[in-house]
């Protein structure tokens, strides 16, 4: 299961946001490192999909795709440095596949800031400026190691009568390259997934596990209902929430929620999070159950079948596939098929998002 980090300053509402999306109780306070050890938790993903087809072929169960979200606490300046326990938080960044940045933008409250001062920008150049500073470091040991294994390619080569391929140190230069060409980017602020990288640079640099290449997405935290997001902050990919709204009506009913004339963004932003981590989702359906399950876009029919069970990537022989919007359409799978509407795909099929699958073993 694919992870998305919730990380942040200090008090701009990273735990509130987490105890509203999960339902789940977490410490909450007004100081900085309340959460040192990460919380996490499984959100559903709603799907208007699912349900139609759950409720057309009366399943007698629905499962939802999920999404794992991870609260970590608060970052400061110097985290890279190790100031305020930022090694320990910076690592289990390192572990999950996504980040959601919150930040403050609302004035006044309770809550203190622990600059004293509302300035959403600058909140946001804090915590980059320290996962591009970790990144940095990270890439100069890794160049480190890179040219010295270079220069023991180069001495081993020297040593033979007749050159053989030079494949091993061509790729450590190419590496090399790349590192280099990252490194002038972070230095110059510019995040690892801004960078002037290609994919197949990006994916070269996969095992060094960087902070500033995971796909980012910013909550802008704010109070009332008359919110702008202010002009330096739009060139962000972003979801505006008011986090203490949806703390307190995250346990009304839809009808308490409609009677105060408020509306909950969370379902935004848990979309918009499978979307950050380049999911789609295909179904099966039954009456038995309903179900979607989450795969990576551009996933084949074959690797499809094994999150279901292995059996049906080892054994895979043909995928039947339809739509979910014309086997809704049609209301059963015998008579889709009839009609000619099911088609028979081999392993190499690309899974679309709303396919409803079958597998034959």
């Amino acid at each position: 299961m694919l992870k998305i980090g919730i990380v942040g300053l200090p008090n701009v509402g990273k735990s509130t946001l987490f105890k509203a999306l999960t339902k789940k109780s977490v410490d909450i306070a007004n100081y900085p490192f309340c959460t040192i050890d990460p919380n996490v938790g499984i959100v559903a993903v709603a799907d208007n999909r699912l349900d139609k087809l759950t409720e057309k072929f009366h399943s007698k169960k629905k499962i939802p795709a999920v999404i794992e979200f991870v609260d970590i606490a608060g970052l400061v300046k110097g985290a890279s440095k190790g100031q305020g326990l930022g090694n320990k938080f910076l690592s289990h960044i390192r572990e999950v596949d996504a980040i959601i940045q919150i930040v403050r933008v609302f004035e006044g409250g309770d809550i203190v800031h622990v600059d004293g001062n509302i300035n959403p920008l600058r909140d946001i150049e804090v915590i980059n400026t320290e996962l591009i500073l970790a990144d940095l470091e990270t890439i100069e040991k890794h160049l480190v190691k890179n040219e010295r294994d270079i220069n023991k390619e180069a001495t081993r080569l020297d040593s033979l009568v007749s050159i053989p391929s030079q494949s091993g140190r061509a790729k450590r230069v190419r590496e090399k390259e790349i590192l280099e060409k990252l490194k002038k980017d972070l230095n110059q602020g510019k995040l690892a997934n801004e960078s002037s990288l290609n994919q197949e640079e990006k994916n070269i640099l996969k095992s060094l596990s960087l902070l500033t290449i995971k796909p980012f997405l910013y909550v802008y935290n704010f109070s009332g209902e008359n919110f702008a997001v202010p002009e330096e902050l739009k060139n962000k990919k972003y979801i505006p929430i008011d986090v203490k709204i949806e703390e307190e009506i995250m346990d009304m009913s839809e009808q308490e929620i409609a009677d105060l004339g408020v509306k909950s963004n969370l379902n935004n932003l848990i979309k918009a999070s499978f979307e950050l981590l380049n999911l789609i989702v295909f179904f099966t359906t039954g009456e038995d159950e309903s179900r979607a399950w989450e795969i990576k876009r551009g996933t084949t029919a074959q690797k499809a079948g094994g999150v279901i069970h292995s059996d049906f990537e080892n054994k895979f022989i043909r995928a039947e596939i339809i739509p979910w919007d014309k086997l809704l359409e049609i209301g059963s799978w015998s008579r889709a098929r009839e009609l000619g509407l099911i088609k028979s795909e081999g392993k190499e099929y690309i899974i679309k998002d709303g396919d409803v699958v079958n597998f034959l073993i």
